[in-house]
């Protein structure tokens, strides 16, 4: 599927997004996070052991939803399912941190396994 410009145009920026997972007994988690887009897909990165890390691993259906900064009434969600590796963890989570806060990343628990969350949608809400 598609991205619209829309939402290409807020993952190409600063926008945090909100990344909504499925507890084992049915609840939804949401979490903030960094992302990018490459192509149409989108991709964030966490830390094996996370319970959103967990939830993916169990389930991965997962929503992702970004909002404009300059218009709260504007925002773009994105269904889809995620795939996962370790290849390229800390690549990405220092790409991010360089394109949110322009400084490299500093891991906060050394040891930890980075993990890349590849999301390919199968729906997209634009408002």
């Amino acid at each position: 599927m598609r991205l619209p410009e829309t939402a290409k145009r807020l993952l190409d920026a600063q926008t945090f997004a909100v990344v909504s997972t499925i507890n084992p007994d049915g609840a939804p988690q949401s979490s903030v996070v960094w992302i990018k887009r490459d192509g149409d897909d989108l991709l964030f990165s966490s830390i094996r052991g996370r319970r959103k890390t967990r939830n993916l691993e169990r389930d991965p259906r997962v929503s992702v939803v970004l909002y404009d900064p300059a218009d709260g009434y504007s925002y773009v969600e994105v269904r889809g399912t995620v795939s996962m590796t370790e290849e390229g963890g800390d690549e990405l989570i220092n790409e991010l941190s360089r394109k949110y806060t322009g400084e490299a990343f500093t891991e906060s628990r050394p040891g930890a396994v980075r993990v890349v969350f590849r999301i390919t949608p199968t729906h997209v809400v634009d408002r």
